[in-house]
Formats: structure tokens, sequence, C-alpha cells
């Protein structure tokens, strides 16, 4: 990784981070429970103001942009998967908004207020059987209009790092069928967390289900006019950055467990035969190789004047840093052996934790979908051309 860090505040921020390595490691064991949250990593964190990394310096952040985060989530992911997956929303979502300032000017004034004294953001979107919003599915929450007030009631699914958010971006229908944005207080009346969230992978993030029945909240608690969005979302590399994390843990583990075990029927470390050589090879090959394209992307995201052009990037970037995560926990799995498997060693957490980036977004078969429209389209366009 250190071949990435470009300057000295890029170096102090990651010196800062890996100092947590040991302490966020110590509490992994107990994010494997049901309802687990990192409590203690995230106060850490926000000791050193992490929250506000992406905060823009008028508002009292630090104003950090893009590469800044992606490195930093990488390093917070190599100490806990979880924690970096959870905050990595919230600084996301302030970056998004840093890049972009396309919410409404009031909202935008007191919420960053509210962020830099230390509150947490996300946004819940998802709902049960409703569909994905990235596939175009029309929220059954609602938003009625009543006097100088909306009544918002329905349920979001996947609202990682519930525990700890202060306020939640939550996506309803008003009239006319109206997709609007609305800032929902997480300790208002009518709010509450129903803790769901029992998955193999990535316990940590408590993504539990919201519930909201008849929120009240104020008319001008709308985040953005309809239709406003970025241009691009680079922010979302916080997603293959967290994975590519927790792959570089599994391979630290695997390299010190094979230049340290000597079977006795072998007389010396395993990390001197060919063949366990060999795996780390490749493994290291398959990590550099993904580190180049995350920060190559990321480093052309930052000097992009038209940002909106960076979206295939963007996509093939957490697919193919994502696969290639899931293929360096694989090859340490087997240096380390089936003592891997066993809840008392890491790397089973690793290897379950690595393949929830599966399903965070982009999801790979629109990708792929994608990707197969525009080569037929052009195949076919120059058919065309032959034939005139």
């Amino acid at each position: 990784m250190n071949q990435f860090i470009k300057t000295p505040e890029q170096q102090a921020l990651i010196e800062q981070l890996h100092a947590m390595h040991p302490t966020f490691q110590a509490r992994e064991p107990a994010l494997d429970a049901h309802g687990s949250f990192p409590f203690d990593n995230i106060k850490d964190l926000k000791k050193i103001n992490y929250h506000t990394l992406s905060l823009p310096k008028e508002y009292g952040g630090q104003g950090l942009g893009l590469y800044e985060y992606v490195l930093a989530q990488e390093a917070i992911a190599e100490g806990s998967g979880a924690t970096a997956l959870s905050i990595g929303w919230h600084v996301g979502i302030v970056l998004e908004y840093a890049e972009n300032r396309h919410w409404h000017a009031d909202s935008a004034e007191w919420l960053m207020a509210e962020i830099a004294n230390g509150a947490f953001i996300n946004t819940a979107a998802t709902e049960a059987n409703a569909g994905s919003p990235a596939r175009g599915a029309l929220p059954r929450t609602t938003a009625v209009l009543d006097g100088d007030s909306y009544i918002v009631s329905g349920e979001k699914t996947y609202t990682s790092m519930a525990p700890a958010l202060d306020y939640i971006f939550v996506t309803a229908a008003a009239e006319n069928d109206e997709v609007i944005t609305v800032i929902i207080p997480r300790h208002a009346d009518g709010v509450s967390i129903d803790e769901t969230w029992d998955m193999l992978a990535m316990r940590g993030t408590a993504s539990h289900t919201l519930v909201l029945d008849n929120v009240r909240i104020p008319k001008s608690y709308i985040l953005k006019p309809t239709g406003a969005g970025a241009a691009a979302k680079g922010w979302l590399l916080h997603i293959p950055a967290c994975y590519i994390g927790i792959a570089a843990a599994a391979r630290a583990y695997a390299v010190k467990f094979a230049a340290n075990y000597k079977p006795a029927s072998l007389g010396k470390p395993i990390a001197e035969t060919p063949a366990i050589q060999q795996t780390i090879g490749e493994m290291e090959l398959e990590l550099t190789t993904a580190r180049h394209l995350l920060y190559g992307t990321a480093e052309r995201y930052v000097l992009a004047d038209n940002k909106a052009e960076m979206d295939e990037a963007l996509n093939i970037t957490k697919i193919a840093v994502t696969h290639a995560a899931m293929g360096v926990v694989d090859k340490a799995m087997k240096i380390v052996g089936s003592r891997a498997l066993s809840e008392d060693n890491p790397m089973h957490r690793h290897y379950l934790n690595v393949r929830a980036g599966l399903y965070n977004p982009p999801m790979e078969d629109m990708v792929k979908s994608q990707l197969a429209a525009q080569a037929i389209q052009q195949f076919t366009h120059h058919l065309k051309t032959e034939v005139k």
C-alpha cells in the first residue's frame, strides 16, 4: 500500500489508522455475534476526526478528497472490515455533497454543522420485496404532506450503521409518485430499528431494518431538489477499497503464518517450499494489480474534468477489485490450511466478509449487461454501415 501514498499528509493519516489495527483486530471476534456493532472502533475514529475527513473546510472539516478517502478506507478495513464499510457510507455521502453541492442550501447548512459536531448520516433506500432502487424500483415508503409537515411511513432494509446514525436520508414517494429524499432524525417519534440483520458476512455493520411509523418532519426537511444528483459517484470506490483491505489482512496473516509455521515432518517453515512460494507470489500479484487499478481509477476521477464520463471505469473497478480481493483471500486460506476455518482463527471472518462485496453496488449483472449492450451496438452499427 505504501507505494500509493503520495503526500506527507496522506502518510500521517495512514499511520494513524495503522496504529489502530491491533486494537481493532482484538475486537473483531465480538463482531461475529448477532446484533453486534463496532461502537468502540467508531469512537476511536471519531477521536481523530475521521467523520469529518471529507467535510468541506468552510464547515469545519478536513476537506480531503477521494484519493485520501480510498487510502483511508483500505487502511481501516485491514483492521476491521465491518468498521470500514459502516463509516464509509457516512464519509462518502459527505464527499458526494462536497463535490456536487446538490443539496438544498438550508438543509446543507445545518446538516454540515451537525456533522462537524459528530453526527453520523447514511441513506436508506432499499425495501424488502420492492426491488432495488438501482433497477428503477419506486419506494413504497410514503411522504404525505400535512400542512407544514410531511408524514413519513414505511420500512427500509440494509440500513448500515443503524445503531450509530443521527440522521437518515430516506427515499419516499410523495404526490404523483414523485420520489423525494427526506431527512429523518433517528430519534424522532415513530422511528425505530428492527434488528433483522442476520447475515453470515459483515455482521458488524448492523444493517438493520428502519421502521417509520407516521414520522412527522418539517416540510423543509427535504435533502435535495427532485432529480438532483451527482454527475458520478466516485465515493463508491470505498466499497472495493474496503474489500481489498480485508484481502490485505488475510494476506498478512497467511504470509506471517507461512514464515513461522514449521511442521515437524518438514523441519523448516513452509514459506521455504516452492508450492507455498508460488501461492504467495500469485497472491502478491493479484493484490498489487488490484491496487493499481483502484488507485489509478481514483486518481483519474480526481483529475477528470467531466466526472460523468468515469461511470464505466468506476463500475469495472468495483467488480474487478472485489473479485481480486476474494481471490487473494482464497489463496491465503489455502496457505493457512484447514485451521483457517476455525472460529478462533481470523481467516474465517475474512473469508465470509470479503464475499459481501458481491452484493454492494454496482451490481455485477447490471454492469455486464451494459457492457454487452455497448459491444453489440458497436458491431450492429458497423454491420449496417457495411450493408449500405
